[in-house]
């Protein structure tokens, strides 16, 4: 596979052979892409979370089991101004 950088992608490039930290360009694309790769399986991970919370809200829900909105924030704020009074 070959592929055309643009300008500001060689530059970047030779800066991190010129400083070095890398000892070829394959090297510096080779660690953007892992970078790439963890960054695309914390964002699975998160998303991953948010729907399983999102589950949990919505069986929460079916049950009744629900919470008028400021309610909820009072007792977060609550609950957040105990933590760091308990920490001072």
């Amino acid at each position: 596979m070959q592929i055309v950088l643009p300008p500001e992608l060689e530059q970047l490039i030779q800066q991190q052979l010129a400083a070095g930290k890398y000892q070829s360009a394959l090297e510096v694309i080779t660690a953007g892409i892992h970078l790439l790769e963890q960054q695309d399986d914390i964002y699975q991970g998160r998303l991953s979370e948010l729907q399983q919370d999102a589950q949990i809200g919505w069986e929460a829900a079916q049950c009744g089991d629900l919470v008028e909105g400021s309610v909820a924030m009072a007792r977060i704020r609550e609950n957040l101004r105990s933590r760091y009074a308990s920490a001072e």
